[in-house]
This record gives structure tokens, sequence and C-alpha cells, in this order.
């Protein structure tokens, strides 16, 4: 505590020296004063306070861990002193246009395509660390909100939305270690707190209504663009953005392993559009009851893998459409890490077939969900009124983050399934069904998660004219 609190006084002290002298650490003599004032401003500083409370957790740990997982942390550090210099030039610069904000936003956005790309090739035994430290790094898109009308959610609402995809590869890191090494537990607990409650409180306390732009200062403008001249060939198009974590749309790319970049605000970063278009919306046309055809089918990626096509070809198209019958369905999606369903309400229901080693996080709450079909298949939704339904399945991953009256899991072989603090009351049905792994959150936010095993095999005894059936409990603590 003592500890603390010196390094607090003596971070005030260098403050205080800094504003005496109208420089700070690290603003080199020519920035001027104007960034020697904005690096001092009370956000800023708060900011410093957020890295030195949250992410020194997150890095001593990953310091024990080392390997693959001090080398994400790394890249988590940059991301975030990215984001600081980001905020420093916002108090210095004019609101800029959607195409001055792609190039303003660009330093950031490559530290976030840094990230993802630590998870792509050959799968890491650290790839659950990695998944969540890139897909935990969508959070800092706050800072692109320009407002209602800009498609994103609302800064506080986004830090939060983008935590919780995080958390579903978080949780695997609290379960796979929970006995084996504290530190890759202490390195989780301390990631989730660096968002909630870091940087959701940092943002509702600075920023709720997005970044304040200066009114006097320096104007933000776009990269140029050389236009050809007439006697020389046409440039090449831009290389094909990333798939947005919240984007339906399938990535434009030849690699078979889907690309997962930042929110919808950075993917078209290299492209000139608008910097928010597609994010995290269902556009009319998806919808069966706006198309012609009624076909519903969302474009695949043309250059597929031979092994994807002859998947797709056998078991249909993929799907994911919202059909008149008030019903969502999502079929046929394969190696689709970054399914979104945000437009439903409580009338609706989803169904979910035939896909596999893919992950759809539902968003709002719906009537009814059923998995029915699928393989290593990862779901993420927050309420259903009715009930979660789980057939004919192998190797699924459900996680609940609000309230579910029912979950029934039928023929199903290997089920894991996470219940939030609001679901622990839900009833849990199962039959001809083995491997069924129940995952309930700690008594306090430190506490470990406790796993049980639900029973499989039972033993019937005939007493007093009746069987009297009783499981075999394979519960853990």
């Amino acid at each position: 505590m003592e500890e603390k609190l010196i390094e607090r006084l003596e971070s005030a002290v260098t403050r205080l020296e800094a504003l005496s002298t109208g420089m700070r650490p690290g603003v080199p003599p020519e920035s001027g004063g104007d960034a020697a004032a904005a690096a001092l401003d009370p956000s800023i500083v708060a900011f410093d306070d957020l890295m030195a409370q949250y992410f020194s957790r997150v890095s001593a740990a990953a310091e024990k861990i080392g390997g693959q997982v001090l080398d994400v942390t790394k890249v988590l550090a940059e991301a975030f002193s990215a984001q600081k210099e980001l905020l420093v030039k916002v108090k210095q610069s004019q609101k800029p246009d959607m195409a001055g904000l792609a190039e303003f936003l660009k330093p950031l956005n490559n530290v976030i395509m840094k990230a993802n790309a630590m998870t792509e090739g050959r799968r890491s035994d650290f790839f659950n660390h990695l998944k969540t430290a890139a897909d935990s790094l969508t959070a800092l898109a706050w800072i692109a909100f320009t407002g209602k009308e800009c498609g994103m959610s609302m800064p506080i609402a986004h830090v939060e939305e983008s935590w919780q995809m995080a958390e579903f590869y978080n949780n695997k890191i609290l379960v796979q270690y929970k006995s084996k090494d504290p530190n890759h537990v202490e390195w989780a607990k301390a990631l989730k707190e660096l968002y909630v409650p870091g940087l959701r409180d940092y943002v509702k306390s600075q920023y709720p209504l997005g970044p304040v732009w200066s009114a006097t200062g320096k104007t933000t403008v776009s990269a140029p663009s050389k236009a050809p001249t007439p006697n020389s060939p046409a440039p090449p198009p831009p290389p094909p953005p990333p798939a947005s974590l919240f984007s339906l749309e399938s990535p434009q790319s030849s690699s078979s392993h889907t690309k997962v970049g930042m929110a919808a605000v950075f993917q078209e970063i290299n492209t000139g559009k608008p910097v928010t278009t597609g994010l995290r919306k269902v556009t009319d046309d998806m919808k069966t009851k706006n198309r012609a055809d009624r076909t519903g089918i969302v474009g695949a990626n043309e250059k597929e893998s031979h092994a994807s096509t002859r998947s797709f070809s056998k078991a249909g198209p993929p799907k994911l459409e919202l059909q008149v019958g008030r019903k969502w369905v999502v079929e046929n999606q394969i190696g689709r890490k970054n399914l979104v369903i945000d437009d439903c309400d409580a009338k609706q229901s989803v169904y979910v077939f035939g896909c596999k080693d893919s992950v759809l996080q539902i968003q709002g709450k719906v009537n009814n969900i059923t998995v029915d079909k699928c393989t290593k298949m990862g779901i993420v939704f927050t309420d259903v009124v009715a009930a979660c339904e789980i057939v004919n399945c192998n190797g699924v991953e459900v996680q609940c983050q609000g309230s579910a009256p029912t979950i029934s899991v039928d023929n199903t072989a290997g089920c894991q399934l996470y219940l939030s603090k609001s679901s622990l009351e839900t009833s849990i049905t199962t039959a001809k069904s083995s491997e069924i792994n129940v995952l309930v959150p700690g008594a306090g936010p430190d506490d470990d998660w406790g796993e049980h095993a639900l029973p499989q095999q039972f033993v019937h005894v005939y007493k007093d004219g009746q069987f009297v059936t009783t499981p075999v409990s394979h519960s853990g603590g």
C-alpha cells in the first residue's frame, strides 16, 4: 500500500515538473506546448492511471509465463499506447470526415492487425490466450464513435460487447489452467479487469459520448490519393479489408484462415469507403422477406479451399438470414468465427444447423435457440425466453451471459455449458448425451469457475416394488 502511494506521489511530482516546463516525458520539444498540455489533460492522466492499475497486473503475469503469452501482451501494450497517443491528438485536432477518421485511426489498426496475425496459421498451444487478446482489442474501437448515426454502439456498450466476445476464449483459459498454473489464471483474470471494469469505467467517466474533438485544432486529412496519368496503367485495387468481428459478410481473402480484424470502423481502412460501413448490422437485403429470390444466402468466399467447397456442395450453401416467420436461420457455416445476430427481439427464434468450427454470437433477447447437427460450434447468447436446445451435436460450447429458463441437451457427445450468475437457476435437461460439463462462476470476482460434470451413468435398483434410479456423480469442485 505504501509503495503504491509513493509511486502515485512520484508520478504527481513528475507531472507538475512537466507542467512547469511546458513539456512531459516522451514528448519531444518540437511537438510544442499544445501536445504537452493535451498530455496533461485529466482524461490522459486518468488513462495513465488505468494502465498503472490494471495493465501492470496483466504484464506481471505475462512475464512469469513468457513465450507467446508475453509476446501478445506486448502487442496489447502497443495497442493501448497507440490509443493514448490518439487521445492526445484528438484534443489537438478538429473532428475529421469519415476518410480522415480512417487515416487517423491507422496506427491503432496496424497494431490490432499484428495481434490478429498471431492467431493465424498452425494452431498454437496458447491459442486461447492469443484469441482472447486479439478479440479484446476490438474494445479500443470505441474511439471511432462519432454519434448515434455512425452505426456503432455507444462507447460504454461497445467496450462491454467487445469483451463479451473475447470472454468466450478467456473462460477456456480459466478452466484449462485452474489447477495447473496460477499464472495463467491470473493473466486471464487481470485481462478481464483491464476491460471490465477498467476501460469501461474509464470511458464512462471521461468519454461517455465519444471523443471530444478540438474546435480550434488542426484539421485531420485523409491520405492523398494519386490519380493515374493518361498514359500510365491504373493502380491495382487496394488489398481486401479484414473481416470485422461484427460483420456478417464473408472476408474476400483467398486464405483458408478467416482474418478477424477490428470492429468495422477499421475494415474499410484501405478502401476509402465510410469507416462505419457494415458495422454489426444485418442489412435489409439479407433478410428473406425483402429478397426477390427468397434464397437468403449470404455471399460466400469465392476462393474457398477445395475441401471447404466440397463441404458446401454436399450440405448446401451457407446461410444467415431472417425468414418471414420471425426465425433466424444459420446453416452450413464452416470455419466462421465472427457470426453475429444483433437485430433480434424476444418474439424471434434462432435455428443453427450443420455448422462446423464456427462461433455465433446472439446479442439481445430471443424466444428460443436450437443448435442441431453442429460440430465444434460455439454459441454465445444473452437471454432466451423459452429454452436453448442442443441436439445431435458433437463438441459444442454454449455460453449464457444473461438468463435462460431451460437448457436441454439431447443425443450430443461433448458439450460445455457456461452459465452466468443470472442463469444459475437454469433447468438443464439431458438425454442420450455424454461428456456434459457445466461451468459456473465463483462467488466472488476473483474466485475460480467451478466445473461440474453432469452424470451420464445411472444405477437402477429394484426396491419396495419399484426401481429407484440414482445418478453416478462426477461433479467436481
